[in-house]
């Protein structure tokens, strides 16, 4: 049985997308032709690694591909299927959010669709999943419209659900074949913002890591007090918390040196604090890394640490736990389903400084046995919970049974 699906994101491949790379590769092992769509490129600085290069590579990008070729692929679909336009330009207006600007990008999101709906004839695909349920899932709705091909989607996160509604994400829910949500939480978000006539159609695949994480010899916790933050330099992260910890750390005489991996808007007032407040030299921003990298620095590292203000639950943490590094977070998303408190790490209450200090002098001070034992624990229930190709062969039978509908 022929098995192709293509994916589309609004950014892809790039170095905060493992998730969905390693997903890609897995279905790829199990027999599924799997065809990657993006609406844009991401930026060079996130070509950090052979493997996001090479998935670059074989991704077509809707908008390089000209506003001339996705307008005659516009006009071509309309002339073609009338019926199936009007019914997409009917879905564009009924979850656009109000004023000029939303006119006019879903009429650009109508133009991109169009042009993907005639990749997908073209290249036989019997389903579209979409990653994100923002900008990307909006194209990919009017594209299964306009192809006659339907879509599933996988909700991240916490963008999503901050701006559901503007998003239209319950009249995505309705439509797409089937639902994918990254945690429980994520899938009780989704049932906040659907009717519960949908809500069969909405199913818990947890994120998954592979060999490279999961059968790595264990690495003794290093002397020294380093901790370790890797993902987005972006507001919702809550890394400026990190440098005023930092400064409290400092006034209590305890010693700390938190490495930064990746980038993004929130570097510059990272900079900008870490020097008012007078840490620099505890402060290291190493910009994106590829996923050997990654493994390095947590390796390197007595704990991981995320003061998140919102998420949905991040990657980062369970490769952190995997590698025997227990994790400081925060009681946000889908957290608190892996992080848990005195057993493989510490949980703070989003926005104190105050006890995010607390807790990372903690890690600094705790002897290697009781690091030891927290990584260990947090290992076990990343087994349990976050085995790729288990995840992925559930991911497989919800896309079968939705390309089949």
């Amino acid at each position: 049985m022929d098995r192709s699906v293509a994916y589309l994101t609004s950014f892809y491949a790039r170095a905060g997308d493992t998730f969905i790379r390693r997903e890609v590769e897995e279905l790829r092992r199990l027999g599924w032709t799997v065809h990657t769509f993006s609406i844009r490129r991401a930026d060079e600085a996130e070509g950090v690694s052979e493997d996001i290069l090479r998935e670059q590579r074989t991704t077509t990008y809707l908008l390089e591909q000209g506003g001339w070729r996705l307008a005659m692929a516009f006009l071509r679909r309309a002339a073609r299927y009338p019926r199936r336009m009007m019914r997409a330009v009917a879905q564009a207006r009924a979850i656009r959010w109000p004023g000029l600007r939303s006119w006019i990008w879903h009429w650009v999101y109508l133009l991109e669709a169009s042009y993907l709906a005639e990749q997908l004839e073209r290249r036989g695909v019997g389903l579209l999943h979409n990653h994100i349920s923002m900008n990307s899932a909006t194209v990919a709705l009017l594209a299964s419209t306009l192809a006659a091909v339907p879509f599933s989607m996988t909700v991240h996160g916490p963008h999503d659900f901050l701006a559901a509604e503007q998003w239209g994400l319950g009249a995505k829910i309705s439509a797409a074949a089937a639902t994918v949500c990254i945690s429980d939480f994520g899938k009780s978000q989704c049932m906040l913002f659907s009717q519960p006539g949908n809500w069969e159609r909405l199913h818990v695949v947890r994120c998954g890591l592979d060999s490279s994480f999961l059968d790595v010899t264990p690495i003794p916790h290093p002397a020294a007090p380093r901790l370790v933050c890797v993902g987005r330099l972006g507001p919702e992260k809550g890394q400026l918390l990190l440098v005023q910890a930092a400064a409290i750390l400092r006034d209590q005489g305890i010693a700390v040196d938190i490495v930064l991996i990746g980038d993004g808007p929130s570097r510059r007032d990272i900079e900008d604090a870490a020097a008012r407040l007078g840490v620099r030299d505890r402060i290291r921003l190493e910009g994106w890394q590829g996923s050997s990298q990654v493994r390095r620095w947590i390796g390197e590292s007595r704990a991981l640490v995320l003061p998140s203000f919102a998420e949905g639950i991040p990657v980062v943490l369970m490769e952190a736990l995997a590698l025997r590094r227990p994790v400081i977070s925060t009681y946000v998303g889908g957290i608190p389903e892996l992080v848990r408190p005195g057993e493989n790490g510490w949980l703070v209450p989003a926005g104190s400084v105050e006890e995010l200090a607390r807790a990372m002098a903690k890690a600094l001070r705790a002897p290697p046995e009781e690091l030891d034992r927290m990584g260990g624990r947090g290992r076990t229930l990343v087994l349990e919970r976050h085995d790729l190709s288990r995840e992925v062969g559930k991911l497989a039978e919800i896309l079968d049974r939705a390309r089949r509908r």
